[in-house]
């Protein structure tokens, strides 16, 4: 077992590694930016490395940095969480070629699953039912020939990366050419995938050894999006009979040794609503920030899980070891205003208390006094339930929102506490649009070319921008959000 795990991220996924670091008797080593001195996972971690300035592309994504802060520590190994490098192959790479042992799947399996036109070209011999889709495109022309093949509607998606970001629904050869001003299919590669407009995002954890066994971990709902970015899941999804469920639970099996996948992983599927059939999304090689919901219904730590995989430990369950209890669900809260189209809210945290008592758990960073920084992800804690039954679940989670006191900075609280008390959503009569149908106030729609009046300008990495320009409050308006997101795009950095 390792001596010594460097995490390289930060928040409430680095505070959940030094947790799960902790009682198996391993030394963790937080690293952190300047912006982040004072935080959580900098106090908890056993050590602390300092890895540059507040910006990103600066500290927790620069190579040369977290690799000399996990050569002075004389770490045995490095965790990721997910986020920033988490999967990033090369950085991977350069990890075990320095000798130590990456947590994660293998360099060159990230490789394979971080390409979704590879990825799909894998599952094709395994017979995994996929929604019809195109080749990476070349041009214009080439986009609006191959559109027209798939079929409308189409959903435009990144060949690299994951998580909702970038992907564009075009209902109509009209919209496509326009969209098709704003993206540049030259430089980033994109293609078509035909788009189910009435689905449910269903996805599977996966657990790998070094030695061929592949087990499933049961399902879990994500279905509850805003602009493609998941706001609360569940696990189980009442959806699913039980032959589905063992459907789905075979799928992502095969579609795991498919690619000769191991530690751990989520496959991701559309359930589509018209037939009832499962479609191939794409393959997350890292922990998902959802995996709590998973712990809950097994009882099985994943965090644990994959230090033990990665240190070269097979598994010591079968398949039909696995037991499911009860219902999960995980509300998302990050700061960020619903009320005036989800601007970011960042600040100190003037008052901090968190709910407890039974089947309540509580990933969070942050504590009263800390300062929420713009620099980062807006998602500050996440709130996990367990209940014998959904409706057990809801309830505790209601109780759990109003618990849940933070001053100073706005969140996404209320609105979780508007989506409970729906009538829709505790029926279980939720897909994909959900947000958008039931809640259209929160379903903010990104500019289009028509609206754009600088169609082709470039976008600016925020380490480019002047120091006095960062300290100015419009900085944080939604248009500089999806600035952001471009970057993000761009550098292939997005997740989730």
């Amino acid at each position: 077992m390792f001596k010594r795990i460097l995490i390289a991220n930060r928040g409430e996924i680095a505070v959940r590694i030094i947790r799960a670091c902790k009682e198996m008797g391993i030394q963790s080593v937080a690293v952190y930016s300047d912006e982040d001195k004072e935080a959580m996972h900098v106090k908890l971690a056993d050590l602390a490395y300092n890895i540059g300035p507040a910006d990103a592309a600066l500290s927790y994504l620069n190579y040369n940095a977290l690799m000399q802060a996990a050569l002075d520590t004389e770490a045995d190994a490095v965790h990721p969480g997910y986020g920033f490098l988490s999967e990033d192959a090369d950085f991977a790479e350069r990890v075990t070629k320095a000798g130590m042992t990456w947590i994660g799947p293998h360099p060159e399996t990230i490789r394979q699953v971080g390409d979704k036109d590879i990825a799909r070209a894998a599952m094709i011999p395994s017979g995994i039912p996929m929604a019809k889709g195109s080749d990476p495109l070349v041009d214009e022309d080439d986009a609006v020939k191959k559109a027209g093949e798939v079929g409308y509607p189409v959903i435009l998606k990144p060949v690299s990366g994951g998580g909702g970001k970038g992907m564009i629904v075009v209902k109509s050869e009209d919209e496509l050419k326009k969209i098709l001003h704003i993206v540049d299919i030259k430089n980033i590669a994109y293609y078509f995938e035909h788009y189910i407009d009435h689905s449910r995002h269903i996805e599977v954890q996966i657990v790998a050894d070094n030695y061929g066994t592949v087990l499933q971990l049961g399902e879990r709902e994500c279905s509850l999006q805003r602009r493609n970015q998941k706001l609360l899941e569940e696990s189980p999804s009442i959806a699913l009979t039980s032959d589905m469920r063992k459907r789905v639970g075979d799928l992502a099996i095969k579609a795991a040794k498919s690619v000769h996948y191991s530690n751990i992983g989520t496959v991701e599927f559309l359930l589509n609503l018209h037939d009832n059939d499962f479609y191939f999304m794409e393959i997350n090689p890292r922990v998902q920030v959802e995996h709590g919901i998973t712990e809950a219904v097994t009882g099985i730590d994943l965090v644990k899980t994959q230090i033990r995989i990665a240190a070269d430990e097979p598994l010591d369950i079968k398949q039909e070891d696995i037991k499911f209890s009860g219902h999960a669900i995980e509300c998302r809260i990050n700061a960020e205003d619903p009320e005036n189209n989800f601007l970011p809210s960042p600040g100190k945290v003037e008052f901090f208390i968190e709910p407890g008592g039974p089947r309540v758990r509580v990933d969070t960073g942050v504590c009263a006094g800390l300062n929420i920084s713009p620099y980062y992800d807006s998602m500050i804690a996440k709130i996990i339930v367990h209940g014998k039954t959904r409706g057990e679940a809801i309830k505790i989670m209601q109780r759990a929102l109003e618990e849940f006191t933070i001053e100073g900075i706005k969140t996404t609280i209320p609105l979780h506490k508007k989506i409970l008390r729906d009538e829709y959503f505790r029926t279980g009569n939720i897909d994909t649009r959900f947000i958008k149908d039931h809640f259209s106030r929160y379903h903010y729609t990104k500019p289009t070319a028509a609206d754009s009046s600088k169609p082709n300008e470039r976008f600016i990495p925020m380490h480019q921008i002047k120091e006095e320009e960062k300290k100015n409050d419009q900085e944080w308006s939604q248009e500089k959000v999806d600035e952001d997101m471009r970057v993000a795009i761009l550098s292939g950095l997005y997740y989730m």
